[in-house]
This record gives structure tokens, C-alpha cells and sequence, in this order.
């Protein structure tokens, strides 16, 4: 059954919620809908106290490791943690920053192709049940091509159900935000969440675009409750009108 999974998305030290095309390391063209006067730890303990559990802090860049490590702290070994995470750091953020999970995107493709050696190591590393695959994208012609580099860069990686099948056997979940319409609240991207129904077969998260407490019931119907929901800018505690948090939570406790 579909569940809504929480977001904590950190940009320059502050939870923020950012229309994701636009991310770069330019404060002149990155645009933002919310940055919030509440501490990363006070978005932890609200997803503890309701149990959402999957739960994502996504790091947008640099200048943000402090913030990450206060928001793990409110819910330690429950939370999943992703940005800049590598064969350098991975153990860290589990073993000493007491991450549930850690979500790997970028250093999974250097010069922007795909290094299944870089995936085997980091699963070496941290174990496959510890591991998120992030397969971010942005929709190019009727396809989907995996972004890195906060989803300016394409990768060589088409989301299809031959590459999921691969990467679904050294990692035990898939976070995928659809970069297009992330932040926008105009609606999901309702064929990749009807794809991904019919491709994954691990535990997977979709985020972009959902704008109101329906859209849990369309990517359940769409996936056949393969997928998971993430709402952003449109949720309540991040200053949106289109759905309520007690909603989603509402949600979770009655499926």
C-alpha cells in the first residue's frame, strides 16, 4: 500500500523547499518556496511522534553537513540521509551521525556515467540494506534520464525496468524525484509513477509535483500501491496550502 514518506531538504545550513529545476550554485537563479524559522531537529521529532517512518534529509548542496546531523539526531537510526554521500563518508553518516540509511546519487556516476564498481564498493561498505539508490531524473522526450549534480547533469542512465532490475539487487530501496516538476505543485508526473508500479521491485519513494492529499490515492492506484509518496511545498509545515500534515498522517494510519 502507497504510504507518505517525510522530507527534510536542507539548502545553505536551513530546511528549505526549492523548486528543484532551478537548484544551482548560483542564489541568484536557485528559487525558493519556503525556508523555514524551525530547526532541522524540530522536523526529526515531528516525523518521530508520527511515526513516518523512510523519512529522507536530502542535503542541496554545500554548507549543510551541521544541519543533517541535527535533524538524524531528533530520530537517530530511523532517517535516511543523502548529498555528497561517497566512499568517504558513508560509514560515518551511519556508524557516528546515526543515519538509518544512506542515499547515494551522484557518486554513483562519474563524468556522468554510470560505475557499477562504485555501487558494489559503497555496498561493500555499508551493506545493501543500508543503501538508497537515488535515481533522480528529468523526462527528455517520452523517456526518463537520471540527473546528478542537484538534477543539473544528465547521466548516461535511462530509468527503464532493465536498469532498476540491476541496480535493484545491491540496494534496498529507490528514491526518485521527478526534477521537472518538483516544487512546482502542479501535479505529479503520473506516467513515471505508472511506470514505476509496473518496473521496481524493492521498496521505492516518488517525489514532484503532488499538491493535494488525493494524490496519495492516485500514485496508489497508478502503482498498484508499489509507490511511495513524498509531499514537498505543498505541505502545511512547509508553509503550503495544499495538504495537510494530521492529512498524510491521517493516511498512513489508515492503510
Amino acid at each position: 500500500m502507497t504510504k507518505f514518506r517525510g522530507c527534510i531538504d536542507i539548502h545553505a545550513g536551513k530546511v528549505k523547499q526549492i523548486v528543484g529545476g532551478t537548484l544551482s550554485d548560483s542564489n541568484d537563479t536557485t528559487k525558493t518556496n519556503f525556508v523555514s524559522s524551525q530547526p532541522p531537529q524540530y522536523y526529526g521529532k515531528l516525523y518521530e511522534n508520527s511515526r513516518v517512518e523512510g523519512t529522507h534529509v536530502i542535503k542541496l548542496g554545500p554548507g549543510c553537513d551541521e544541519a543533517a546531523i541535527e535533524a538524524l539526531s531528533a530520530w537517530p537510526h530511523m532517517l535516511q540521509v543523502g548529498g555528497g554521500i561517497n566512499d568517504t563518508n558513508a560509514r560515518q553518516w551511519i556508524e557516528d551521525y546515526k543515519a538509518s540509511k544512506v542515499i547515494v546519487t551522484s557518486y554513483l556516476f562519474p563524468d556522468a556515467k554510470l560505475s557499477m564498481e562504485r555501487l558494489l564498493k559503497l555496498e561493500q561498505l555499508v551493506g545493501r540494506d543500508k543503501l538508497v539508490v537515488d535515481l533522480s531524473c528529468r523526462r527528455v522526450g517520452d523517456e526518463w534520464v537520471v540527473a546528478m549534480n542537484r538534477w543539473q547533469t544528465l547521466t548516461d542512465t535511462k530509468i527503464t525496468k532493465e536498469t532498476l532490475d540491476t541496480l535493484a539487487g545491491h540496494c534496498s530501496e529507490f528514491l526518485i524525484h521527478a526534477a521537472d516538476v518538483e516544487g512546482l505543485c502542479r501535479g505529479i508526473d503520473e506516467e513515471l509513477v505508472k511506470a514505476l508500479g509496473q518496473w521496481v521491485t524493492i521498496p521505492t519513494t516518488y517525489a514532484g509535483g503532488a499538491r493535494n492529499i488525493g494524490d496519495l490515492a492516485l500514485v496508489e492506484k497508478l502503482s498498484n500501491g508499489k509507490i511511495d509518496l513524498t509531499f514537498g511545498s505543498a505541505l502545511d509545515i512547509f508553509g503550503g496550502s495544499g495538504v495537510t500534515f494530521a492529512e498524510c498522517i491521517d493516511w498512513n494510519n489508515s492503510h
